[in-house]
This record gives C-alpha cells, sequence and structure tokens, in this order.
C-alpha cells in the first residue's frame, strides 16, 4: 500500500470510530425492569489534499535543488477531520411501552430568551419613539 491510501484508511477508520453515539452517551442500559437507550446527534466531515508541482528557482529553471540559487521541489500533503455531537434524548422502555425523554440544552434555552428580551425592548422602543 502506498502512503497515501494509509493515510485515507487511517483518516476513515477514525471517523468510523469517533461517529457513533457511544461518543456522547455509551451504551444503553437497564435499571431493574427499564431500558435507557440514549439518542445523539453526530456529524462529522473530513478533508484532505496532495500537492506535487515544482517551484522555480530564481533563475526561473524548474526543479533546481535548495542551496544558493534559492528553488526548491514542491511537496506535500494534508488531511484532516472534525466531529459535533450532541445529545437528543433518550428512549424509555418500561412495561412495554416505550417513552421518548429529550435532553434539555440550557445554554440553547439561556440565548433564546436574551434574543427574546432584546427583540421586545427594541420593539417597545420603536413603538414609544412614534
Amino acid at each position: 500500500m502506498d502512503r497515501g491510501s494509509t493515510s485515507v484508511d487511517l483518516i476513515t477508520e477514525s471517523a468510523r470510530d469517533s461517529l457513533t453515539v457511544r461518543r456522547v452517551f455509551g451504551e444503553a442500559y437497564v435499571v431493574g425492569e427499564t431500558t435507557v437507550i440514549p439518542v445523539a446527534k453526530v456529524m462529522g466531515g473530513s478533508g484532505m489534499g496532495y500537492g506535487g508541482a515544482a517551484r522555480p528557482d530564481a533563475r526561473g529553471a524548474p526543479g533546481a535543488q535548495d542551496g544558493a540559487a534559492g528553488g526548491a521541489e514542491g511537496e506535500g500533503g494534508g488531511g484532516g477531520f472534525g466531529m459535533l455531537a450532541k445529545p437528543a434524548g433518550v428512549f424509555v422502555v418500561h412495561d412495554g411501552s416505550v417513552q421518548w425523554q429529550p435532553a434539555l440544552d440550557v445554554n440553547r434555552l439561556a440565548v433564546g430568551g436574551q434574543i427574546l428580551v432584546a427583540v421586545a425592548a427594541l420593539a417597545w422602543a420603536f413603538r414609544r419613539r412614534r
């Protein structure tokens, strides 16, 4: 295998291991007669790049070696992976019935409240001006 496919395989394997609900919640578990199944919203993305063009030296001749002339062969590569995981809630299974219990994002709730207060204050100020 060449270096490029090894890097791709490594990134793909890392993505597969990372994009799982266990990264946020862990395994489903049983307490007494109740089963709790965690649910998460997990998103990810990756990117890769590679280059191999030669740079011209100071005289404009491509492919000159490093040194007094200042030219060098260009070559490089890179890649990366990113992920975002947010808890969505849990399914609670008890006595043959299933209930959904959503996760409460307190930060999102606070920002929403602040935006609502700001809009109300602007509307009040605008109405008072008239």
